[in-house]
């Protein structure tokens, strides 16, 4: 059986094609204004990938993420929380905790011993530890997300990030750089103060090891490092690229729901 598991994120889409439990394709874009126009361009992009002719000859597609609900391709849809919980499980079966950064949310998640969603605690509310916190911060800083990321532009002494919103952060920031502070110690203050942020919400549930960061930001090597410090605990790395999680979890939801209903060939 052949399946798509849709990811239409706030910042960025992904498509993960997947063949019984094997990865065929993966594609990722920026989400465009209307989500049904992007996922037609990467489901399509992901279908040359996986030399498959048209989407007819996917067997379930099922969506996830901020653009779920408005798109007409997809034959069910699932939270991203259930979607995350899946990908990370497959991936990991030891995972007990799950932090996950996107771009308008984070959320964390905790699983048992059968992957399954026991509690999860999220901010939706505010852009601050989400993605668009570090593209505010790396406009601030004149520079990519990348050198926000980098190991070696953690300063050994960080700056304090006092504002909660991330309008006022970003004047901050800017205010610091003027000031001649040190470029890695205001970096290292970012992800510091990220980190510190999400530590709040994992504080809500009670953290369990394993631990696994997905989403885009979970490429930020400096923010796995202030996590660490602050929890006492080394985030696990998965074999899969982290942004493609909740993606890869929708697919085999999507396998799933074929088994259920007697599809599996």
């Amino acid at each position: 059986m052949i399946v798509a598991g849709c990811d239409l994120g706030s910042s960025t889409s992904k498509v993960v094609i997947m063949n019984n439990n094997d990865v065929k394709a993966m594609a990722i874009t920026a989400t465009a204004a209307k989500p049904e126009i992007t996922l037609k361009n990467i489901l399509n992009e992901a279908l040359e990938k996986a030399q498959l002719k048209s989407i007819a000859d996917l067997d379930y597609i099922l969506g996830t993420g901020y653009g779920r609900l408005k798109a007409p391709l997809f034959h069910s849809n699932m939270s991203e929380i259930a979607c995350h919980a899946r990908g990370v499980y497959s991936l990991n079966r030891k995972a007990r905790t799950i932090i996950d950064i996107g771009g308008q949310d984070c959320k964390v998640i905790s699983i048992n011993d059968k992957g399954k969603v026991m509690e999860f605690s999220m901010n939706d509310r505010c852009a601050a530890g989400t993605g668009r916190f570090f593209e505010s911060m790396a406009r601030a800083l004149q520079c990519g997300l990348e050198d926000i990321s980098a190991l070696s532009n953690q300063g050994k002494s960080p700056v304090s990030i006092s504002s909660q919103c991330s309008v006022f952060a970003e004047s901050e920031v800017v205010t610091l750089v003027h000031e001649g502070l040190a470029w890695e110690d205001i970096i290292a203050g970012i992800n510091n103060s990220v980190a510190s942020r999400l530590v709040a919400l994992v504080n809500r549930i009670g953290l369990a090891e394993e631990l696994v960061l997905t989403g885009g930001c979970a490429k930020n090597e400096g923010l796995g490092l202030a996590l660490q410090k602050l929890l006492g605990v080394s985030p696990r790395k998965l074999s899969q690229d982290p942004q493609f999680i909740g993606a890869i979890g929708a697919a085999l939801l999507a396998e799933d729901k074929l088994r259920d209903r007697g599809g599996a060939s």
